[in-house]
């Protein structure tokens, strides 16, 4: 299917949905958090924390994190929003990378994010499976409502399918474990999952927004990979659906957007980033029937996302 015939598919689909289709990126000069009065959902968002009990290493403030992260849901409660999602990296390690140090943090962060009133979840970060396995992470953490087995999942809410994918396996499927060697720049999902997530979309008819840890479009740096292996085949999957509007991804711990066949494919910055609240990062996104608002909150820039 050429990008044109997407395109108009998926024109029809999101105006049958109430969502109007415009053209313009419009980049927004302030922060608000009061709710545009015709916005149909709003959602807060954050990644990258990283919260350990360990020194500082370059830019990355690790106990800072769970002061962060209680300013994060102390403005989600306050802002009354449906819901909140990580987009993983949410704990790391010390330097020692013990287990039981290591859930330890997990544990600690897990019971700041919890004060949420509201549903929450979770992506799985590969700094989530570095000391500790996936499934003591899954154990140790809530996603609302989902089985604690399942690290990829999907939801509705207030008219709108959110879908949460998991790219920390192997190329063979295994799952991926740093201490045992795993590469962290070799970040797969695996045919089973990619089967599950075309059945999903195929029996969802509502817009539909991805989360995903690490980005679902090619991001490189000189000395390092941080997109998705056949990450193509996942780009062609949302477009023939014609549901997705945006893919939100976390990871490269820079604030990112690109536009790629009318879907938006936008990376945040990471909490642990910089020393103090002053330095906190998160945002609120709101749908309504023309875009996609982000709305940051300090280091976070706003955006508008024509939709």
């Amino acid at each position: 299917m050429k990008g044109g015939k997407i395109n108009n598919s998926r024109r029809k689909f999101l105006k049958s949905s109430g969502l109007v289709t415009l053209s313009t990126f419009l980049p927004l000069s302030f922060y608000a958090c009061q709710p545009d009065q015709n916005s149909k959902i709003r959602f807060g968002l954050t990644t990258d924390s990283h919260y350990a009990d360990r020194e500082n290493a370059g830019t990355r403030y690790y106990r800072d994190s769970i002061d962060k992260m209680n300013e994060f849901v102390a403005v989600m409660n306050r802002e009354k929003v449906d819901f909140v999602t990580h987009l993983g990296d949410f704990k790391d390690e010390d330097l020692n990378k013990e287990a039981t140090d290591t859930l330890r943090y997990l544990e600690t962060l897990e019971r700041a994010y919890g004060k949420f009133n509201g549903p929450r979840y979770h992506c799985i970060g590969n700094h989530d499976v570095d000391s500790i396995t996936k499934s003591q992470f899954l154990s140790n953490i809530e996603n609302t409502g989902i089985d604690k087995s399942k690290s990829y999942y999907s939801f509705d809410k207030n008219g709108f399918h959110f879908i949460v994918l998991d790219a920390n396996y192997h190329a063979d499927g295994r799952d991926q474990f740093y201490k045992e060697g795993a590469d962290w720049q070799d970040a797969n999902i695996p045919e089973v999952q990619y089967n599950w997530l075309q059945q999903d979309l195929e029996n969802n008819e509502l817009p539909t927004i991805v989360f995903c840890h690490h980005p679902l479009y090619e991001f490189s740096k000189p000395d390092a990979k941080f997109h998705v292996n056949d990450y193509h085949k996942f780009q062609q999957l949302f477009e023939v659906s014609g549901k997705v509007l945006a893919v939100f991804q976390g990871h490269v711990h820079e604030e990112a957007h690109t536009e790629i066949n009318g879907i938006h494919y936008v990376t945040q910055l990471g909490m642990v980033d910089y020393e103090g609240l002053e330095n906190n990062s998160f945002a609120i996104v709101e749908i309504d029937d023309q875009a996609i608002h982000i709305k940051g909150y300090k280091r976070v820039g706003n955006q508008t996302l024509a939709v």
